[in-house]
């Protein structure tokens, strides 16, 4: 059964065509600051709400199996209508800035791996051109173009787990380490393997059109129980059954932090 999750919709929701073309001429700041606002205020695909059940598993060295299911929107996060939505990147401080707000957490690095082989529809990954217009609004929207035209001739459906076409902003203890950067992981190529091997390279107010967002409940059952995915984080032994790194040190007290950041100035 797939979870169900409560969100209020803006009265004000705009289209993701129309927001594209708000946030067109706006730097780096006023774009994650719009970002924020239509987010936390409700701007989002309807089919968002509804989250996806992802099995993963753990065997210790005695041979006893964990078994856990998170709960995952289809998608990566977004802005506008069901019928019109532009895949959002954000920066560190907004994505974790919206986890917070709506009760999310972002995933680990197995539970991307999870996500994308128990995914309905695989996207192939279509890298553009590099260069300092990756992080443009204009290369946002023409990327969510590409995987539109993919979407459909894939024939993915709409709220059916998806994955492939963004690389994944990621938690793990490299954030604890290396304070100050973004973590990134996945956009796995067709055969399953990713193109992004997990990297804290660029600093924490970066985002380029291949980041996606993809939140996490906050709930997680294990073994048949519901828990906090932070507590399971910071268990030694329950923790490897959602990350292949063990325990996530501070991640409720890191989250907390970054949410608190301000947002991050110019490109």
């Amino acid at each position: 059964m797939a979870l169900l999750v409560v969100c209020t919709t803006a009265s004000g929701q705009i289209t993701g065509s129309q927001f594209a073309k708000r946030v067109l001429n706006m730097d780096a700041r006023q774009r994650e600051q719009a970002i924020l606002s239509a987010i936390t205020g409700g701007n989002l695909p309807g089919f968002l709400h509804k989250l996806v059940p992802v099995e993963l598993t753990y065997q210790d060295l005695s041979g006893k199996a964990l078994k856990a299911t998170i709960f995952v929107m289809p998608e990566y996060l977004a802005i506008g209508s069901d019928k019109d939505y532009l895949r959002i990147p954000m920066d560190l401080y907004t994505a974790v800035a919206v986890a917070s707000h709506l009760g999310y957490v972002l995933p680990t690095r197995k539970m991307v791996d999870a996500i994308y082989r128990q995914s309905a529809f695989h996207f192939s990954p279509e890298p553009m051109t590099p260069g300092p217009q990756m992080r443009s609004t204009e290369y946002y929207r023409v990327h969510n173009e590409k995987i539109e035209a993919q979407s459909a001739a894939i024939g993915a459906t709409q709220g059916a787990l998806v994955s492939g076409h963004k690389k994944d902003v990621v938690i793990t203890n490299l954030l604890d380490l290396n304070p100050g950067r973004i973590a990134i992981y996945g956009w796995h190529r067709l055969n399953g393997a990713p193109i992004q091997p997990l990297s804290t390279v660029h600093g924490a107010c970066y985002a380029d059109y291949s980041h996606g967002i993809r939140l996490v409940s906050e709930k997680v059952m294990v073994d048949g129980k519901e828990r906090s995915i932070y507590d399971v984080l910071q268990d030694p032994i329950a923790s490897r059954v959602l990350s292949d790194e063990g325990p996530i040190a501070h991640l409720r007290e890191t989250m907390t932090r970054l949410a608190g950041e301000p947002v991050c100035g110019s490109l």
